[in-house]
């Protein structure tokens, strides 16, 4: 009787440790990040009809004051983790990111991502943006 009883429960506390322990465990660190990706066609509509889109490029001064998306802000990929907080203080706002090709933007809006910013979408490099820009130094 008292090995059956020791038994049960031996099975009962071994099922219960093999649950806990092959629980998946994730801190901050793992969390997955998601950024939207958006089509230039989408994000023209979008920012003719919304008010709040922050139109975010992530390129260099001087490529910014060569051409840029009228109305966006510059923050370069270089230094996003440093100046976002202070230059982009709504971490719920709509944020469309972009570069030259797309790369820069895709990590740049990453990096939103993990920085708690809930709704950047990626809207790839500014040679496939087909409406207005404009230059010169802002």
């Amino acid at each position: 009787m008292k090995k059956s009883v020791f038994l049960v429960i031996f099975v009962v506390v071994v099922s219960f440790l093999s649950t806990v322990g092959c629980a998946q465990v994730r801190s901050d660190s793992d969390k997955k990040v998601t950024v939207q990706t958006i089509s230039a066609e989408t994000a023209k509509k979008r920012l003719d009809a919304e008010k709040g889109i922050v139109l975010l490029d992530v390129r260099t001064v001087a490529e910014n004051n060569e051409k840029r998306i009228p109305g966006s802000v510059l923050i370069p990929v270089e230094v996003i983790n440093s100046q976002a907080p202070e230059k982009l203080r709504n971490n719920d706002a709509v944020i469309f990111v972009y570069c030259r090709s797309g790369s820069r933007s895709t990590i740049a809006a990453q990096a939103l991502a993990k920085m708690n910013y809930t709704n950047v979408h990626n809207l790839g490099g500014i040679n496939n943006w087909p409406y207005q820009t404009e230059s010169g130094a802002k």
